[in-house]
């Protein structure tokens, strides 16, 4: 069975981010023998003065391939680690999705694109997860982070939303190294130019410190730009992945 899992607002300016929480929900997953989890993506939601946030108002969200008896378990074990571990003040919301079970994804994909451009409420949520039979749950303060945990399963099931949570260590022989050398990565599936073109195998590549790639099409794809100043390809700054 594939699920895919999103949290959302449990975290304040003092404490560790949502997307840390996320991340120790998917190792405890794994360590529990419950199943096998991809990364953690962050996904931008809309940013206005009605709606509450800590910095950045985005959700974080992982798949996971697991046996159909882990489900609950599963979804008791984030339930209670939300209420155990989410920071004071925090309005903290679980979105739990059945892939495989899921009518009309067109529909959750919706609400997603929705709460990227438009205030949404917990009634609009709470409807369409009963529609669509949806586990959504809230875990304390307001609950208002159901909404964004909604829209991040929504986003995420598009394959085209997103960054991957922290960045990639690369262990390289030379600098520059070359695409062919990056696509060996265990965590990158494709390279490509910032506006998705494929680049040879062979083209030289000098990488910042900061590794960070994209959901796009599904894959983990590590976008690059080259710099006008050496004509060199880097790899995208955090400003050039803004729109993800």
């Amino acid at each position: 069975m594939k699920i895919l899992l999103t949290i959302d607002d449990t975290d304040n300016l003092e404490s560790a981010g949502t997307g840390e929480l996320c991340e120790t929900i998917a190792a405890s997953i794994e360590e529990k023998g419950w199943g096998t989890c991809s990364g953690v993506t962050r996904h931008q939601l809309f940013i206005h003065e009605d709606i509450p946030y800590t910095s950045h108002n985005s959700s974080m969200c992982f798949r996971a391939n697991i046996h159909e008896d882990h489900l609950e378990p599963i979804i008791a074990f984030a339930s209670n680690f939300l209420e155990t571990e989410s920071a004071e003040g925090s309005d903290p919301g679980l979105c739990v999705v059945n892939e495989e079970a899921l009518q009309a994804p067109q529909k959750l994909i919706a609400f997603g694109e929705k709460a990227k451009k438009k205030v949404l409420t917990k009634t609009d949520a709470y409807g369409l997860a009963k529609e669509l039979s949806i586990h959504l749950s809230e875990h304390g303060g307001t609950g208002d982070g159901i909404i964004g945990a909604l829209a991040g399963t929504g986003l995420r099931l598009t394959g085209n939303d997103g960054r991957f949570k922290g960045h990639h260590q690369i262990p390289i022989s030379t600098d520059p190294t070359t695409v062919k050398e990056l696509l060996d990565h265990p965590r990158i599936d494709r390279v490509e130019e910032l506006h998705g073109e494929a680049l040879p195998l062979n083209t030289a590549v000098s990488l910042s410190n900061k590794v960070k790639t994209v959901l796009l099409n599904h894959d983990s794809v590590l976008l690059l730009y080259q710099d006008p100043k050496d004509q060199l390809w880097k790899n995208c700054t955090k400003q050039h992945l803004k729109g993800f």
